[in-house]
């Protein structure tokens, strides 16, 4: 008969294309869970990162408060970190040619806020450009960038200290908190660094060092030379 079973067909067409938006419908909601399960587990851990996050810096930014020694005749560590250099050396800018110098290593677990070493007034803030190697390096204040800070001593007459805070890997940021002129007392806040780095501390050849290589110091609190 003729056109025998199309009207058959078009119904099982219609049948099996509704199969198929039911099955997609069937495979979305599928997928939607997943998906929904996934976002959720995706934003917990980005909420737990952001958290992790969160507390590294509040760590790292930490500034607790040093017990400044109020002994007369001292130098104080102007860093937290690590003695790994004890020497003499040369600083003109400020120390005008030959002078002692330690080198204290900041890891990035160490405070990163500097403090003044003496009672004085900031005869010069310079930045220097340079490269970013690493500051486990302590010769790095060579080549690295960094800022030089010199202090003219009001404990003793004439009497110069400068400090070289250093760049190094991690540490892309030097930031002075004190200018040039301005009169800073032993133990008061004057820069941060961010993340590991360097501080080259200059001393007179006329003070006796107090500390040895592998001293662990606090800025503000220990003492890292006295004056003869």
């Amino acid at each position: 008969m003729k056109h025998c079973g199309k009207a058959a067909s078009a119904a099982w067409k219609w049948i099996f294309w509704s199969i198929l938006v039911l099955l997609g419908i069937f495979a979305a909601g599928i997928i939607a869970t997943y998906l929904a399960a996934f976002v959720t587990w995706f934003a917990s851990g980005f909420i737990a990162l952001w958290i992790a996050f969160v507390a590294l810096m509040v760590y790292f930014f930490r500034d607790p408060e040093p017990s400044i020694p109020q002994e007369p005749g001292v130098v104080l560590s102007p860093a937290h970190g690590t003695v790994d250099v004890v020497d003499e050396t040369e600083e003109k800018e400020f120390m005008g040619g030959r002078c002692q110098r330690i080198s204290i290593f900041l890891s990035p677990l160490d405070v990163h806020v500097q403090r003044a070493p003496v009672s004085g007034r900031v005869g010069i803030v310079r930045h220097q450009p340079g490269e970013f190697k690493p500051a486990t390096s302590p010769t790095c204040g060579l080549c690295n960038e960094n800022v030089l800070i010199g202090f003219d001593s009001t404990e003793v007459p004439g009497e110069k200290i400068s400090i070289r805070l250093i760049a190094g890997i991690l540490a892309r940021r030097i930031i002075p908190w004190s200018a040039t002129g301005e009169l800073v007392a032993r133990g008061e806040r004057i820069s941060l660094i961010q993340f590991g780095s360097r501080c080259d501390v200059y001393l007179p050849r006329t003070v006796k060092i107090s500390v040895k290589l592998g001293d662990k110091v606090i800025g503000g609190e220990t003492i890292l030379a006295r004056r003869a």
